[in-house]
């Protein structure tokens, strides 16, 4: 059964040469402590209907008050090494050497949902692997005249990032170091809007774990325990307005999957609720169902529906688990956590989507708000 090392773990970081190559003259680890005095935006309150209650969605205080910042200190008083497993899986591509398609099989095989990209002639970590890549290689040339899918099967990573570099869309490594706090780990996250944060070791290069929200949520569900809780907690998702409630992204089931590809692009988001003909949350289709259209060999037929394409998932993956307003913080997070889930549907009585509540929405809320950080929104 996999441990977390705790808060008084040793800060000795100890990994297999063979695990990644070695690399000095590593930049500096991103410290987003210089922007933390940034203004928090101003966002206009909204209300909407909500069954037979009014939501409405402004500026929480309840973040404000004198027990608020009991998850921020706590997080400020503990690294990125302590949030790192005993044991764990990681892989390695070698930009140069991996095929595109094997390399997205190989994050299904291993389970694994990103991995870090190590350029030979640089001698360094370039960049990352994500499930993002893959639904941008299948919106962009699925329909395209000029090149067949099956053609890409050939590419090389390098090749692929070469074309998302003359985009204009290339995007330099964000990573961290294994001494940086995790509350530096959840700004990073939030403020970049990625979903894996690679922990690299300074001296040697290697990279040692990949931090994600759900990670740092489990470390602070477990060892926050061993704290005090904010009143805050106690407060229902309605009074806090955690989430995004307007004009929230949704996919009929009779949609084929190209549309759910055309809107992960469009809109940035990472899941869509599955709706049915009577606008109803039957379902849950995420950006992680997509990369198992390369180990099913399916990825040369978009046009299915998403009601097929989610009864042919191969293994059992995150369904869809929702949340109601009425309902206490704590219970949300209670449940995230023991579900391994990223996120909630908020619905109401009937079942109709009216938000979504994700883990960088809960993290925002009880880490940076407190420190009067809004990274969800800069």
């Amino acid at each position: 059964m996999e441990r977390l090392r705790g808060p008084a773990a040793s800060q000795v970081a100890l990994l297999d040469a063979a695990a990644c190559p070695e690399e000095e003259g590593l930049p500096k680890a991103v410290c987003p402590k210089e922007e933390e005095e940034e203004e928090e935006e101003y966002r206009r309150p909204v209300t909407f209907t909500l069954g037979n209650e009014i939501l409405g969605l402004g500026p929480a205080s309840e973040f404000q008050n004198p027990d608020a910042d009991i998850y921020m200190h706590f997080l400020m008083s503990h690294c990125c090494y302590d949030a790192i497993p005993t044991s764990c899986k990681l892989v390695i591509f070698d930009i140069s050497l991996e095929q595109i398609k094997k390399a997205f099989v190989a994050l299904v095989a291993n389970g694994v949902r990103a991995a870090p990209l190590w350029d030979s002639k640089m001698q360094s970590f370039v960049g990352m692997l994500t499930i993002t890549d893959f639904i941008n290689i299948l919106h962009r040339y699925y329909r395209s005249p000029l090149v067949q899918i099956y053609e890409l099967e050939e590419h090389k990573i390098e090749t692929w990032r070469a074309e998302v570099y003359l985009q204009g869309s290339f995007k330099p490594l964000v990573y961290i170091s294994p001494t940086d706090s995790l509350f530096d780990a959840v700004y990073s996250l939030i403020k970049h809007k990625i979903h894996r944060l690679p922990v690299i070791e300074p001296v040697s290069g290697n990279v040692l774990h990949i931090l994600t929200h759900k990670r740092i949520l489990k470390f602070l569900h477990i060892f926050g325990s061993t704290i005090p809780k904010p009143r805050f907690l106690k407060k229902t998702v309605q009074e806090l307005c955690i989430g995004t409630f307007r004009d929230l992204a949704v996919v009929p089931e009779t949609a084929p999957i190209y549309t759910a590809l055309e809107i992960f692009v469009d809109r940035r988001v990472s899941a869509l609720p599955v709706i049915n003909d009577a606008g109803q949350v039957v379902g849950l289709y995420s950006r992680f169902d997509v990369i198992h259209l390369a180990a099913q060999k399916t990825y040369d037929n978009l046009d299915i529906s998403v009601r097929e394409a989610l009864q042919q998932r191969s293994i059992c993956l995150e369904g869809v688990l929702t949340c109601y307003p009425h309902e206490p913080m704590e219970d949300i997070i209670d449940r995230i956590a023991k579900e391994q889930v990223h996120r909630l549907v908020l619905v109401d009585e009937n079942r109709y989507p009216r938000g979504i509540i994700s883990l960088s929405d809960i993290l925002q809320a009880i880490v940076l708000t407190p420190a009067g950080i809004d990274a969800l929104n800069s």
